[in-house]
C-alpha cells in the first residue's frame, strides 16, 4: 500500500534534494538575520531550514519507520482477517459435524429402537410358541396317561375278572362236588361280572 502510493507521489530523491536544498535557503536566511519581531518572535532561517531537514529527513523516516510500520500492520491485518475466516470455516465445519453427529445419534436411536421391538416381538413369538408346545405336549402327556391308565385298567379288570372266575368256579366245585370248569360256566360268569360292571 505505501509502496503504491510513493509511486504516484514525489520519488525520494527529489524529497530529499528539494529538503537539502530549502534547509540551504534556511540556512542562507538565518545567516541573513531575517527575524520578524512581533508578540512572537520568528526567524525565517530557522524556520525555513527546520522545514528542509524534515523534509529531507522524511523519505529517511518513511523508509525506516513508516513503511516497516506500515508493512506490520498491514501483516497483522492479513493475519487477522485470516484468523476470522479460518475461525468461521472452524464454525460452519463444527455446526455441520454436530448437525451430521445429531443426526447419527438420532439414526443409531432409531436402529436401536427397531432392534430392541423386533426382539421383543421376537421374544413374545417364542413364548407363545413355547407356551403353545408345552401345552400340546401337556394335553400329549395327559392323554397318553390316560390311555396307560385305561390299559392298566383294563389289564387289572381283566386279571381280576379271571381271578374272580377261577375262584367262582373252585368254590362252586367245592359245594357241588363235580368238576364246573367248562366254556359255559366261564361264559356265565364272565357275563355275571359284566352285568355288576355295568350297573357299578
Amino acid at each position: 500500500m505505501a509502496e503504491h502510493t510513493q509511486s504516484k507521489g514525489i520519488p525520494a530523491i527529489v524529497k530529499i534534494v528539494g529538503g537539502l536544498v530549502i534547509a540551504v535557503l534556511g540556512v542562507v536566511a538565518n545567516n541573513a538575520n531575517l527575524t520578524v519581531h512581533q508578540p512572537i518572535t520568528i526567524e525565517f532561517g530557522k524556520t525555513i531550514g527546520s522545514i528542509g531537514v524534515f523534509i529531507a529527513l522524511f523519505p529517511v523516516i518513511e523508509s525506516f519507520f513508516v513503511k516497516p510500520l506500515t508493512a506490520a500492520i498491514d501483516e497483522r491485518n492479513t493475519n487477522l482477517e485470516t484468523t476470522f475466516s479460518e475461525v468461521e470455516t472452524l464454525r460452519n465445519e463444527m455446526t455441520t459435524m454436530k448437525g451430521d453427529y445429531e443426526k447419527r445419534i438420532a439414526s443409531t436411536e432409531a436402529e436401536a429402537r427397531e432392534k430392541i421391538n423386533a426382539q421383543i416381538k421376537e421374544a413374545q413369538s417364542l413364548r407363545q410358541s413355547l407356551m403353545a408346545e408345552a401345552a400340546a405336549k401337556s394335553d400329549a402327556l395327559v392323554k397318553q396317561a390316560q390311555e396307560e391308565i385305561a390299559s392298566e385298567k383294563a389289564k387289572v379288570l381283566g386279571e381280576l375278572r379271571t381271578h374272580v372266575t377261577d375262584l367262582s368256579l373252585t368254590a362252586a366245585e367245592k359245594v357241588v362236588g363235580a368238576n364246573m370248569d367248562t366254556a359255559a360256566n366261564r361264559k356265565l360268569i364272565a357275563d355275571f361280572i359284566a352285568d355288576l360292571e355295568v350297573k357299578a
